[in-house]
């Protein structure tokens, strides 16, 4: 693999961006996920701007949406809080480190969790689960998704730390 620069993680708390940003969590700019997602990844704080993916037990367009530069961005994945597969596991973590990906948000499961430990990203999933995905080339990608109840866009923030995951319709700290 070859070792491409990876940007610095950004200085936030979750707990500080929703207590300075309280109007935003009012009016729903700023939105606090479930505390239902567990951490994987060396990256165990990251942000960036939200891209997203929605499937059902296939993790085809995760693989494409990986596949593409990441820029920094965090990919949130629709899999409808499924529990019967993975939807991420350590060969596209690697491929996300590679494209410079700043994170993954599963609403579904992860496999090859070691692997995952051992790349410079930032997961969070529901749970692990050994078996994989079907691969039937079937979801959509930039579509507007719901996790946990909460509504997330292409292009929103996405920050996530030991103490949660926050979703904002626009960037909340200095980039």
């Amino acid at each position: 693999m070859t070792d491409i620069p990876q940007a610095a993680t950004p200085a936030f708390a979750t707990t500080d961006l929703c207590d300075d940003n309280e109007p935003l969590l009012a009016t729903g700019e700023l939105r606090v996920l479930p505390p239902a997602f567990r951490a994987w990844g060396r990256h165990a704080r990251f942000a960036g701007p939200v891209a997203t993916v929605r499937c059902d037990d296939d993790n085809s367009m995760v693989r494409k949406a990986l596949e593409t530069p990441g820029q920094g961005r965090v990919l949130v994945v629709d899999g409808g809080g499924s529990l019967r597969c993975a939807l991420l596991g350590g060969n596209l973590a690697v491929l996300a480190e590679k494209n410079g990906w700043a994170g993954v948000l599963v609403d579904g499961c992860v496999r090859d969790t070691a692997e995952i430990d051992a790349c410079r990203l930032g997961v969070r999933a529901l749970a692990a689960h050994p078996r994989r995905s079907d691969r039937r080339g079937s979801g959509e990608r930039e579509v507007s998704v719901e996790i946990c109840g909460v509504k997330i866009a292409p292009g929103d923030w996405c920050y996530a730390d030991a103490d949660g995951v926050v979703i904002a319709d626009r960037a909340l700290h200095p980039v």
